[in-house]
């Protein structure tokens, strides 16, 4: 395997020279760097990147857990972190967990050995005393353990839209689906506002959980069954994600409920697929991207030295389409 003595020798330069275009220091004019990159084509030469990050002190790696990739949120805020991570100069490994707490710590001994830069954790499973003890830069998104800085929309005023909405627009018993609120999230503000907002507007309504796996589309169809069995007079339903609310589209038709004429639907998030749906679905936007781009910035300013804040909190808004 060559080495970079090899490249340096073919090159007919010094060491110095050859490591100072690696590492992208000092002044090198392009027709040597040019010289080195083609001897590297030539004996086929992969620097060492763990080696390269010692001698740095930072890899340009940034760690990214999500609790399920396939989800679309979680899907559509990935690629918004790796692009803003890219233009930075960092890469990202992204770890998915699936909620599995003994994963989660897996991943985050495989971020250390890796020597990531900092950590962006989208999956809260483990306890708070484990996020304490990490020492690493590291942004939580839509969780608040301690100091930690995190990102978060403006969960309340989501779920106060979501519910303003659908009695101004004569809803009179309102289905509410939720994650399960053991889970210490701040997305739980969304459940607390909405209720918070009928309870005071004398609407009748009732609030529905998951289980523990949040993601589970069979945990999905059971409560949709449960629902519309028992609840057939639901004139409105303000679910937590976009994915639930399309599940009550598909149940709605599948009963001949006509929407929005018998049943108005608001989701959160705004991922691509809420206007895809048909009928297109009204959601709370999350400002998804920004989310990204402001998880990353944060890990920067943390790496820089820089002292940030805390809470960081961006606002939501409502985008109304056809299921109101």
């Amino acid at each position: 395997m060559p080495t970079i003595h090899d490249v340096a020798l073919k090159a007919g330069l010094s060491v110095t020279t050859v490591s100072r275009v690696l590492n992208n220091r000092g002044y090198i004019s392009e027709a040597t760097r040019k010289k080195v990159f083609e001897t590297m084509d030539m004996l086929n030469y992969q620097p060492n990147e763990i080696a390269r990050s010692l001698l740095r002190k930072q890899s340009n790696i940034i760690g990214l857990i999500i609790p399920n990739v396939s989800h679309p949120f979680f899907g559509e805020l990935a690629n918004h972190v790796e692009y803003y991570a890219y233009r930075s100069g960092c890469k990202v490994l992204l770890c998915n967990s699936r909620l599995d707490p003994v994963k989660e710590k897996e991943y985050i001994e495989m971020l250390k050995r890796n020597r990531v830069d900092g950590i962006i954790m989208g999956s809260h499973t483990l306890e708070v005393e484990d996020y304490r003890n990490l020492n690493y830069p590291i942004v939580t998104i839509d969780r608040r353990i301690d100091a930690i800085p995190f990102v978060a929309s403006d969960n309340e005023s989501g779920g106060e839209m979501a519910a303003r909405l659908l009695i101004d627009k004569g809803c009179r018993k309102i289905a509410h689906f939720c994650g399960n609120l053991h889970l210490d999230m701040l997305s739980n503000l969304r459940t607390t506002a909405f209720e918070r907002v009928v309870r005071a507007e004398g609407v009748e309504f009732l609030t529905l959980q998951t289980n523990m796996d949040v993601f589970d589309q069979q945990e999905y169809e059971r409560l949709m069954a449960e629902l519309f069995t028992q609840h057939s007079d639901i004139d409105g339903v303000f679910a937590t994600s976009d994915i639930i609310a399309s599940f009550v589209i598909k149940w709605c038709r599948k009963l001949g409920k006509e929407i929005p004429r018998q049943m108005r639907i608001v989701g959160y998030d705004d991922v691509s697929a809420a206007s895809w749906v048909s009928p297109a679905l009204t959601t709370i936007k999350q400002p998804i991207e920004d989310m990204g781009r402001l998880a990353v910035e944060l890990i920067r300013k943390q790496m820089d030295g820089e002292t940030i804040g805390r809470e960081y909190v961006l606002p939501v808004k409502l985008v109304e389409r056809e299921t109101t």
